[in-house]
């Protein structure tokens, strides 16, 4: 699917309250988690052991961490919506509810169902509010449900 293009705040503002899209599907490869798992030194035998999660792991498999199904919304919203309104800067303000319903086994497939809450007037720019729940290809529920904060300033 490609993204939406959006070239006026104002437009943007029109979508508030509404979903937004779905982005295509990304691959949870085993390499993806190892990488991770290195990056942030949480090396638990649950992403990494295949072994020992065949036989121990109530998913048979290992599964990636709660947090990089985390670090993939900027990359998954992207995927649906780019914001092309003259803004010199975005940042990942925050935060306000993360949950983590399923695991994401290694090799499955993710995708992100993107959402607008919200879009506020701040100080030199914007605020959204997004809705974002992870899905797993074959999965009933969502890797991960997010209410994400991200500013774009002038």
């Amino acid at each position: 699917m490609a993204a939406r293009i959006i070239t006026d705040i104002e437009e943007l503002r029109t979508l508030a309250g509404q979903q937004i899209g779905v982005s295509d599907w990304v691959e949870m490869t085993q390499q993806r988690i190892n990488t991770f798992a290195d990056t942030t030194e949480d090396h638990q035998w649950i992403h990494l052991d295949r072994e020992r999660a065949a036989k121990q792991s109530p998913y048979g498999t290992t599964i990636a961490h709660g947090f990089l199904t985390l670090s993939l919304l900027s990359g998954l919203i992207r995927g649906v919506v780019v914001i092309n309104a003259g803004f010199n800067r975005a940042i990942n303000y925050g935060l306000n509810r993360v949950r983590f319903p399923a695991a994401v086994p290694a090799g499955s497939k993710v995708r992100g169902r993107v959402g607008l809450k919200s879009v506020q007037d701040i100080q030199g720019g914007h605020q959204f509010v997004w809705d974002v729940h992870v899905e797993v290809d074959g999965s009933p529920k969502p890797a991960a449900v997010a209410e994400w904060i991200t500013r774009v300033y002038r």
